[in-house]
């Protein structure tokens, strides 16, 4: 099977998980690939976690915070281990779902911390993009694996 009809050793076709530019310094100058923004999303939540006031309230939201932000490059390497399609596909909806997870935790963490807003809102940003990058190739792996159905002899 060549790239051009399915996963490669990775899971995926070479044009459906880019390069994606990441954000340096408020600039889209350097180019962050899908694994290096992943692993910087959840060291970035692993960090952010540390600095929240820890009390019976938020104890419970930063162990569910750490579980989802973390996840979510956890369950990318799986994905680029997928073989087949449908496992890929599998693996990025569940990358998907953590990181609307993610959004949500960091926005009702602030509820009890508000002086972490600003920090927050850096991680629910890179959180948002990811979870519409990860949107953005479910839908494009479910479109080509129907199309492959709708071709596949009966």
């Amino acid at each position: 099977m060549t790239n051009d009809e399915g996963p490669n050793d990775e899971g995926r076709t070479n044009d459906e998980v880019p390069n994606v530019e990441g954000m340096n310094n408020g600039s889209m100058t350097k180019r962050f690939d899908l694994e290096e923004r992943t692993t910087r999303l959840g060291k970035g939540i692993v960090n952010f976690a540390k600095r929240i006031r820890e009390n019976a309230i938020t104890r419970p939201l930063i162990s569910q915070l750490v579980r989802a932000g973390t996840s979510v490059g956890a369950n990318y390497c799986e994905a680029d281990d997928a073989h087949s399609r449908k496992e890929f596909i599998q693996k990025i909806s569940f990358c998907r779902k953590e990181a609307r997870e993610t959004k949500y935790w960091l926005s009702v963490i602030v509820e009890s911390n508000p002086e972490l807003k600003t920090e927050s809102f850096k991680l629910w940003q890179e959180a948002r993009e990811l979870n519409l990058i990860f949107a953005a190739i479910v839908n494009k792996m479910k479109r080509k694996l129907e199309n492959d159905e709708l071709r596949r002899p009966k």
